[in-house]
């Protein structure tokens, strides 16, 4: 009787194993699914949310209306953002969208206007929108902006991110940065902001500006696949980041060039450039090169290094063009006049680099393009990594007269015979040249040596 009482309770505590083995089993699975639901709901949510933060503007370049990019994974993400440094097509409507109906002006100019804006990501913009009569100077101008800076991308140049070239609108959508153009910090201003702003600029931080804007003129001349010749280097496209990083700015007039090629031959005089920083070479019938963009770089070195324009008539009249002057003192052997001469308090630490910065400008401003330093060794005698030979005189092309005394620096300019100064000639680290003996120019030297303001809009673009 015990033996069949056993097997009855055996048999039973098994069929209720069994019941409670398959009940668990079917909680698990029901748990399971719950689960997976809710883990695909939350991927879900998460593509949508890509797909929104990386979906590429409806009419962009190379896209259609309704294609999005998600990002799945690093790889994803890495190949979106390479295929984004093309610059995009976008178009009119967009643009009106982006700034908000054209309703924050940035600045004007001779090419249009440039506005603010700011792209569905949140990223901050310029726009600058040309003129509707696109005369022949504005659409090379166009076409140079795209053709150049389109194709590259270094720290310290602007990026372009896009274009629109439709019927009624044409524009380019550059990055926006905060901190304007270097001339508002140069120069002199009534306006209490722009004069504000001039004072935040240490001796060290427009030694820094120098560098960066250098390294960057470096980049498009000896680093890129094609070398690119700017043809208008000047404050006014220098443009600083909220953290005074400096970038080279509007490309309307550059140039490629292949490198095997040492002369821009398709480019001779013409007057291209702006007045006080365009190369002497620009004004005559004479091929050009990339040392057009070393001369410009020079000029704006003065301008740094006095923080005035080089060409200012409210000076003493032996200091109304102040390289001349420079030159002046730097051939007496005053290098403590010019050091004073800085804006602001340079320091002892600072004396130096101030010092190199004169000297450099004095070689970069060398009438011989040949003479000229290349933008590479511009950037190492800049950060003290190359030494400098002595200068020679720059402006043996020219001779001044006026009532100012002997190192008077008037407006009545007349070109003279060529003179090379008393002091050490030899040669650069380039190996080039020192003593030239070229024919003074053809133009008035009136175009060479004013400097003056510029409107661009490219040049307000931030």
């Amino acid at each position: 009787m015990s033996t069949v009482a056993t097997a009855v309770i055996s048999s039973v505590a098994a069929t209720v194993a069994v019941v409670i083995t398959i009940a668990v089993i079917k909680r698990c699975r029901h748990t399971r699914k719950k689960m997976h639901k809710k883990f695909m709901s939350k991927i879900s949510e998460e593509i949508s949310r890509r797909i929104h933060d990386w979906q590429a503007p409806p009419g962009a370049a190379g896209s259609m209306e309704d294609e999005v990019v998600i990002e799945i994974g690093p790889v994803e993400k890495f190949l979106h953002e390479i295929m984004n440094e093309k610059p995009m097509r976008f178009s009119s409507e967009q643009l009106a969208c982006y700034t908000r109906g054209y309703a924050s002006e940035l600045g004007s100019g001779g090419f249009g206007v440039v506005y603010k804006g700011e792209l569905p990501n949140g990223l901050q913009v310029a726009v600058k929108v040309l003129k509707m009569s696109m005369n022949k100077k504005v659409q090379e101008g166009f076409m140079a902006e795209i053709g150049t800076i389109g194709r590259t991308y270094h720290v310290h140049l602007v990026r372009l991110y896009g274009f629109c070239f439709e019927k009624a609108t044409k524009a380019l959508v550059y990055e926006f940065l905060e901190g304007g153009s270097l001339e508002k910090y140069l120069y002199h201003d009534d306006d209490k902001e722009a004069e504000e702003g001039r004072k935040r600029l240490e001796w060290s931080t427009l030694h820094e500006i120098a560098v960066g804007t250098a390294k960057g003129i470096r980049y498009l001349h000896e680093e890129c696949q094609q070398r690119i010749v700017h043809y208008d280097i000047k404050p006014a496209n220098i443009l600083l980041t909220a953290d005074f990083v400096p970038k080279v700015a509007d490309f309307g007039l550059a140039r490629l060039g292949e490198r095997e090629n040492t002369h821009m031959s398709s480019l001779t005089g013409g007057g291209r450039g702006t007045p006080g920083y365009a190369a002497p070479e620009l004004w005559m019938a004479l091929p050009t090169t990339e040392k057009c963009d070393v001369y410009s770089f020079g000029m704006v070195l003065f301008e740094i290094l006095g923080r005035r324009r080089n060409y200012d008539l409210a000076q003493a009249e032996s200091r109304e063009w102040f390289p001349k002057w420079v030159w002046d003192k730097y051939e007496q052997g005053d290098m403590d006049t010019i050091v004073s001469a800085a804006a602001g308090v340079v320091g002892e630490e600072d004396r130096e680099k101030a010092e190199t910065m004169c000297k450099v400008a004095l070689w970069c401003v060398q009438f011989q393009p040949a003479t000229r330093p290349t933008m590479s060794s511009v950037v190492r005698m800049l950060e003290g990594e190359m030494p400098i030979v002595p200068p020679v005189n720059p402006f043996h092309y020219v001779s001044f007269s006026g009532s100012g005394g002997e190192n008077s620096s008037g407006s009545a300019l007349t070109t003279g015979s060529t003179f090379l100064s008393s002091r050490d000639t030899g040669t650069g680290r380039d190996s080039e040249p020192v003593s030239v003996a070229a024919s003074p120019p053809s133009k008035p030297t009136d175009a060479i040596m004013k400097g003056v303001k510029s409107t661009d809009a490219a040049a307000v673009m931030v």
